[in-house]
């Protein structure tokens, strides 16, 4: 079976063909950084992770770019609230992204562009776009792209541009010549900290968002590439904007497969910082175990919507326990993946589908299932091959097991068994055995009798 891919731009599975035979470019917007990661960008990184690791896997030379937003109004303000400079700001913001992307088994993309070292390639598009009358000056000056005039202006999105204008609320402000344009440079404000001010044919000011990603993929990629992808929230304005830069400027396509991940929920609820539903990567690292976390985004599809919750965070990890208790019981041979053995077989015709992660993490249950009854060392070594494909199982079984049983202490059991005979007396049953559950998942196995219950440890 061939790799077929969701291609947003198309809506549809299609074959995928690279431009250059064997040779995959792929580029995934990144985080802006003023602020430590948050759990959205958690989904966003091991989504793409894993699309980079299955193309490898299937044979492809990969080269994946994964930009830095280091210059944004959201970083000059917080770098002028704490007092410091836009570079302190980024590149203690940018450790900490790469100390909790390490901590979520993410491998480190083939190149990290920051913004602020590709300024000459923005500026350059920016060039073309007034030769080709698709950019103009304004009085206050900015340079805008008119989107008016590019043709083919919400392919991506589904948004025409009479919906578009019909939604616009706001005049036009600025020296726009149209509401929906927007900016390619912004003129430098007096009161902006010099390390964000550039020189350039417009005079001071520094580059709009959407131009920043069209001229680093250009210039690591090439004008036309493989595969574009990044959140849902980024497929408008922000990619359609992009279309329009780099087909403006350069006249060829710009990514001929666009792929996005799909929302975040809280409880159900879009998460924002807003609601008090917002969670960093450090601060759920502080509750659950990184693997876990790896393990509760890779067990959805991509693009599905997915879930935040305690709820689903234990399940995953209590679920992720089970395989590694597998591997405990029996010892894993080092084997060579063989893609025509059945468990392979199926594990490979899910990731081929659309990187179909659920049904690939269904197979390695499945193999679980099958050693459990039967114990075969090979089959333990394939299950741990097939896993470390997504990055799971790589641990010592016995670490990992001990690790979660490790984090409880007799009071907090104790408040546990408590908190469950209150739900159970209430018939709070769903409650109940999520405790169970949780507690299940760290190495504590409750035990029910007409004395009470008792726990010990798995």
């Amino acid at each position: 079976m061939t790799l077929r891919i969701h291609n947003t731009l198309t809506r549809e599975l299609q074959t995928f063909v690279p431009l250059q035979t064997g040779q995959v470019r792929m580029y995934v917007c990144g985080m802006t950084v003023y602020d430590f990661c948050h759990i959205g960008h958690a989904r966003s990184m091991v989504a793409f992770d894993v699309v980079q690791r299955w193309l490898k896997q299937s044979g492809y030379q990969v080269t994946y770019v994964r930009n830095i937003t280091d210059i944004d109004d959201k970083i000059i303000r917080r770098a002028t609230e704490n007092g410091e400079t836009i570079r302190a700001l980024t590149d203690r913001m940018i450790d900490a992204l790469h100390q909790d992307a390490d901590a979520l088994g993410i491998e480190r993309p083939t190149a990290e562009p920051r913004a602020t070292d590709h300024v000459p390639g923005m500026l350059s598009i920016i060039d073309k776009l007034q030769q080709r009358g698709l950019a103009y000056p304004s009085p206050n000056g900015d340079v805008n792209f008119a989107v008016r005039k590019f043709q083919g202006y919400g392919k991506l999105s589904g948004k025409s541009l009479d919906e578009l204008h019909a939604g616009e609320r706001v005049a036009v402000l600025d020296g726009k010549e149209d509401p929906l344009d927007f900016v390619l440079w912004k003129t430098a404000k007096a009161e902006e900290p010099a390390d964000v001010k550039w020189d350039s044919p417009h005079g001071l000011g520094r580059p709009g968002w959407h131009i920043e990603c069209s001229a680093m993929a250009c210039e690591l990629l090439g004008e036309s590439f493989d595969i574009h992808g990044g959140g849902a929230d980024l497929q408008f304005p922000h990619h359609e904007n992009e279309i329009a830069q780099s087909e403006g400027a350069h006249g060829v396509p710009m990514a001929s497969v666009w792929m996005h991940n799909g929302f975040i929920n809280v409880d159900n609820v879009k998460m924002s910082k807003s609601l008090g539903n917002f969670f960093t990567i450090r601060d759920v690292l502080k509750a659950y175990e990184p693997e876990v976390v790896r393990f509760f985004v890779v067990r959805s599809h991509y693009r599905s919507p997915l879930n935040f919750s305690d709820v689903h965070l234990d399940d995953a990890r209590a679920s992720l326990k089970r395989l590694y208790t597998t591997l405990h019981a029996v010892k894993p041979d080092a084997v060579t993946i063989d893609w025509t053995q059945a468990h392979a077989a199926r594990f490979k015709a899910a990731m081929d589908e659309d990187f179909g992660t659920p049904e690939a993490v269904a197979v390695l249950f499945e193999l679980a299932t099958e050693i459990n009854r039967q114990p075969s060392a090979s089959l333990s070594g394939l299950l741990k091959g097939l896993a470390g494909v997504l990055g799971l199982l790589q641990q010592d079984p016995q670490a990992f097991l001990q690790a979660g049983a490790a984090g409880v202490d007799e009071d907090s059991i104790q408040r546990h068994i408590q908190a469950r005979a209150a739900a159970k007396a209430a018939k709070n049953f769903a409650e109940a055995d999520r405790i169970r559950n949780e507690l299940l998942a760290q190495g504590i196995v409750l035990k029910d009798s007409a004395q009470g219950t008792q726990w010990e440890r798995a």
